[in-house]
C-alpha cells in the first residue's frame, strides 16, 4: 500500500449575529466579548505548539466588527454594565439580573471547577425563572454579588489563559472574597485578550499555519435572497412568504461587503467562503465566484442530492463510498466557475455532538482511527483525496472538560506524530489538487437536512421575510423618488440611503430566521426578536417615516410545536438499568435540547441545567426516556421531580421522583373530568445510577399506532418547576406502527 499520507482539512467556522441595536447602539448580549476570552484567541494560539497541524478558520464579517468594537473599548452590553457596578451600589433591579443572567455557563465545566461560583448557584437552588430569583435575593451579601461579577467573567476565560497569565492565575487561585479594584483589572485583562485575537491570527497566516476564509457579511441565506422559491427545490410542498423575495443583487452586496471587510482587516483576498449555514445553491455560484472567491464547501448531503444518490455509511457512521465523498469538485454557472469540498457529517459532528462526553485520549483515537480506516478504504488514491470536517469552533467547546484543551491536544499531537495524515488548509490542498470532476448540479439547501426549513416555512419565518420584504419595496421606491427628484444626491440624503441599506442587510441575516419557527428556541428568544424588528424600524426612522405598528407585535409566538434536536430513526429496546449499557442502545433515539438555545452547533448554549441531555425513543410497545444527570451539583437532600407532561390526546403526566441520586420512583397521573389528577399506574420499570432511564408502556397509557403525542418536560424541586424542555411549546411523535423502521430507513 502507499505511504502517502491522507489529507484532512478542518474548517472551524466562528460566528456570533450581530448584538448592537441599531436604536440603543448597545449591544444587548454579550457573547462576542466573552467567547473572545474563551475560545476565539485560543482556538488559533493552541496551534502554534503544532505548526504542522495547518487550518482553516472562517470568520463572518460581522463577527469581526464586534469583536474590534470591543477591543477598541467602543462596544458596552448590559452583562459588562451589571459587571463593573460597584457591588455595594447594585439595585434590587441589577441584583435581579445578575442573579438571573450570571450564570449562564454550562454548570459542569465551567461553574463546577469554581466551589465559591458552585455555591453561589446553589444559593439560588438552580431555579431559572424570575420569580425564584426575587425569592432568594435576600440571602445574598455585597460580597456574594461581587464575587459572582468576577467569577461569571472569570469562567468564561480560557483556561490555557487563565494558567498562563499571572494575574489571572491568582484571582483562580484565591477563588472568593474579591475586590472591586481586581474586577476592573479582570474586565481590562479581558479587552487586553480581545485586542489579541486579529493580530495572532494574521500571525498564523503570515506564517502558512491557518487559512482565513469568509462568509457574506450579515450572515444571510444567500439561496433565499436571491429567491426564496429555491426552498421548494428540497421541500415541494413548503408554504412560503405571501412575496416571493427575489433579490440576487442582495446577495452580491453580502458577499462584496464580507470579502471587502476581510481584506481590510487582514489585508489581502480570501481564497474561500464559507456560505451562511453551508447554504447554497445554482443562482449563487456566479454571485460567490463573481466576486473573486475560488471555493466553497457545505455538507456531504448536498453532494449526494447534487449527484441524486446516498452517501452511504455503516451503522459506525463509516463512509462506504469514499471515493465520491473525499476529494473536490468542480461547479460551473453562467460561465463562473468553484471549486467546492464537502463535509464529512459524522466525523464533524462526532468533535461537535459525541466526544465531549469521553475521555480525550479516547476520543483522539477514535478519530485518529476513523481516518486511518478512510486512508486504507482509499488505496493508491489517497493521495489526491481531501477529508474536510466544517463545524462550529466556539460554543461547543463549554460542552468539553478544560474549554477542549484535553482533546484538542491529544489529538494534535497524535496527528503531528503520524506520517499518515496531513492536517492542510484547503487552499493548500487545492494548489497541488485541482478538482477533476464537474457536478452537473448544484442542490439547494443548507448543511442541516440539505434544505431551508429553519429559516423559511413556519409562519413566523414568513411573516419576518414579509416585514423585509415591505421594508425593502418602500426603501427602493424612497430611493427611486430622491434620484429623480435630484440629479445628484446632497451628503445627508447619500448617508442616509447607505444606513438604511445597512439595516436591510442586517435584517436579512440567518440568525433572526433561526429562532423563528418550531426549529430552535433560546431563553433569549424575545432579545433576537427585538433585534430583527429594530433593524427594520430603524430603517423606517433614518426614511422619516413612522415605523408601521406590525414592528411593535412579537413576531415569536408562545404555544408551538418544535422539532426537537433528532427525532427517532429506529425502534430502540434499551436495557433499563440506569447504565449507558453501550453506544448503540440508544443511537435512534430522539435528543431533546436542554439549554437555552440549540442547533447543529450547540448554538447559544448559554444557561446551565442539572440534565446533561434527554433522549427519548420507543418501539411498538413502549416509550422510553433517558436522562443524564451532572451528579456533581445535586444535592442529596433535595428531593427532585422530573414530569413528562402529555396534554394530547389525553392528559398525563409521567411524574419521576427522585431523592438526590440514589433513589427513583415513578407514577402515572391522568387527569380527571373535575381537574384533579389521579393516580393511574405506579408499576413502572425505571433506574437510576449513571443516568436515568424509564421505560412506560403505550397500552398504560391508552395510545394506540398512528396516535399523534404531543408533550413537554418539566424539572423541579421541593415543589418549584425551573426548568421547562422545549422552553416553549411542546413535541410532537406519533405511535409508530410496524413499518415505522421502513419509513425512516436509509442506507
Amino acid at each position: 500500500m502507499t505511504n502517502n499520507p491522507l489529507h484532512i482539512a478542518f474548517v472551524w467556522h466562528m460566528h456570533q449575529p450581530l448584538y448592537k441595536n441599531p436604536i440603543s447602539g448597545k449591544y444587548i448580549l454579550p457573547w462576542v466579548r466573552l467567547h473572545g476570552t474563551k475560545d476565539y484567541y485560543d482556538m488559533a494560539a493552541i496551534l502554534e505548539k503544532y505548526p504542522n497541524i495547518h487550518q482553516t478558520f472562517n470568520i463572518v464579517p460581522s463577527l469581526l466588527e464586534q469583536i474590534i468594537d470591543y477591543a477598541a473599548g467602543n462596544a458596552q452590553d448590559k452583562f459588562l454594565e451589571m459587571t463593573l457596578k460597584p457591588a455595594a451600589g447594585l439595585t434590587p433591579g441589577d441584583k435581579r439580573f445578575i442573579l438571573s443572567k450570571f450564570f449562564f455557563a454550562n454548570w459542569e465545566n465551567m461553574i463546577m471547577v469554581f466551589p465559591r461560583y458552585m455555591e453561589l448557584l446553589k444559593q439560588r437552588s438552580f431555579n431559572l425563572y424570575d420569580e425564584y430569583v426575587e425569592d432568594v435575593l435576600r440571602y445574598y451579601t455585597v460580597q456574594d454579588f461581587l464575587d459572582l461579577q468576577v467569577l461569571f467573567n472569570l469562567s468564561w476565560i480560557d483556561p490555557a489563559i487563565r494558567e498562563r497569565d499571572g494575574f489571572l492565575k491568582k484571582l483562580v487561585m484565591k477563588g472568593r472574597v474579591y475586590t472591586e479594584e481586581e474586577k476592573i483589572h479582570l474586565i481590562e485583562k479581558q479587552r487586553e485578550i480581545l485586542g489579541r485575537i486579529i493580530p495572532k491570527y494574521k500571525e498564523l497566516k503570515e506564517r502558512g499555519i491557518i487559512e482565513i476564509s469568509t462568509s457574506p457579511y450579515y450572515h444571510p441565506i444567500l439561496p433565499l435572497l436571491c429567491d426564496t422559491n429555491s426552498a421548494r427545490e428540497a421541500m415541494p410542498w413548503v408554504g412560503l412568504p405571501n412575496k416571493r423575495f427575489a433579490h440576487p443583487e442582495d446577495a452580491v452586496e453580502q458577499v462584496r461587503r464580507g470579502i471587502s471587510f476581510h481584506k481590510k482587516v487582514f489585508g489581502e483576498m480570501p481564497a474561500g467562503m464559507w456560505p451562511s449555514e453551508g447554504s447554497v445553491s445554482e443562482q449563487v455560484i456566479p454571485v460567490i465566484a463573481g466576486e473573486g472567491i475560488r471555493w466553497i464547501a457545505t455538507d456531504e448531503e448536498i453532494l449526494g442530492m447534487s449527484l441524486g444518490k446516498t452517501i452511504r455509511k455503516d451503522s459506525s457512521g463509516r463512509c462506504l463510498d469514499p471515493h465520491t465523498l473525499y476529494k473536490p469538485y468542480r461547479v460551473i454557472k453562467d460561465g463562473r466557475e468553484l471549486s467546492i469540498v464537502f463535509r464529512d457529517r459524522v466525523l464533524s459532528d462526532l468533535i461537535g455532538f459525541v466526544y465531549s462526553k469521553w475521555d480525550a485520549d479516547k476520543a483522539a483515537d477514535d478519530f485518529m482511527e476513523r481516518l486511518l480506516h478512510i486512508r486504507g478504504s482509499l488505496g493508491a488514491s489517497v493521495n489526491s483525496s481531501l477529508v474536510t470536517v466544517v463545524l462550529d469552533g466556539e460554543n461547543v467547546w463549554e460542552h468539553y472538560k478544560n474549554d477542549g484543551n484535553d482533546f484538542l491536544n491529544a489529538l494534535y499531537s497524535k496527528m503531528s506524530g503520524s506520517h499518515l495524515i496531513k492536517a492542510v488548509t484547503i487552499s493548500e490542498y487545492l494548489a497541488g489538487n485541482e478538482p477533476g470532476e464537474e457536478l452537473p448540479r448544484l442542490f439547494a439547501g443548507s448543511w442541516i437536512n440539505h434544505n431551508f426549513k429553519i429559516w423559511i416555512g413556519h409562519h413566523e419565518d414568513n411573516t419576518a421575510w414579509e416585514h423585509l420584504t415591505q421594508a425593502r419595496d418602500i426603501l427602493v421606491s424612497f430611493e427611486n423618488n430622491i434620484r429623480e427628484k435630484n440629479k445628484k444626491l446632497s451628503r445627508e440624503a447619500a448617508l442616509k440611503l447607505k444606513q438604511a441599506w445597512d439595516e436591510i442587510y442586517a435584517a436579512e441575516g440567518s440568525d433572526w430566521f433561526w429562532w423563528y419557527g418550531e426549529d430552535h428556541s433560546s431563553m433569549n428568544d424575545v432579545e433576537f426578536d427585538e433585534l430583527f424588528r429594530s433593524h427594520l424600524k430603524k430603517l423606517y426612522l433614518l426614511l422619516d417615516m413612522e415605523p408601521p405598528a406590525n414592528l411593535d407585535i412579537p413576531i415569536i409566538s408562545e404555544e408551538k410545536v418544535y422539532e426537537p434536536a433528532a427525532r427517532p430513526t429506529a425502534f430502540i429496546t434499551p436495557v433499563i438499568d440506569g447504565e449507558i449499557t453501550n453506544y448503540f442502545e440508544w443511537l435512534s433515539s430522539g435528543i431533546i435540547e436542554v439549554s437555552e438555545g440549540g442547533s447543529a452547533m450547540h448554538r447559544d448554549k448559554k444557561g446551565g441545567s442539572i440534565v446533561a441531555s434527554v433522549n427519548y425513543g420507543f418501539n411498538l410497545s413502549s416509550l422510553f426516556f433517558r436522562l443524564d444527570f451532572i451528579k456533581g451539583i445535586i444535592q442529596a437532600e433535595i428531593k427532585w421531580s422530573f414530569i413528562i407532561n402529555l396534554f394530547y390526546p389525553k392528559d398525563y403526566k409521567i411524574e419521576v421522583r427522585l431523592d438526590g441520586f440514589n433513589a427513583a420512583a415513578a407514577r402515572i397521573l391522568e387527569k380527571e373530568k373535575d381537574g384533579k389528577w389521579a393516580v393511574k399506574a405506579d408499576e413502572m420499570d425505571i433506574a437510576v445510577k449513571d443516568v436515568v432511564e424509564l421505560a412506560v408502556e403505550f397500552d398504560k397509557l391508552g395510545f394506540k399506532s398512528g396516535d399523534e403525542i404531543r408533550f413537554f418536560i418539566t424539572m423541579g424541586a421541593s415543589g418549584f418547576i425551573s426548568e421547562r424542555w422545549p422552553t416553549k411549546g411542546y413535541i410532537s411523535e406519533k405511535v409508530p406502527d410496524k413499518d415505522f423502521e421502513l419509513y425512516n430507513w436509509r442506507v
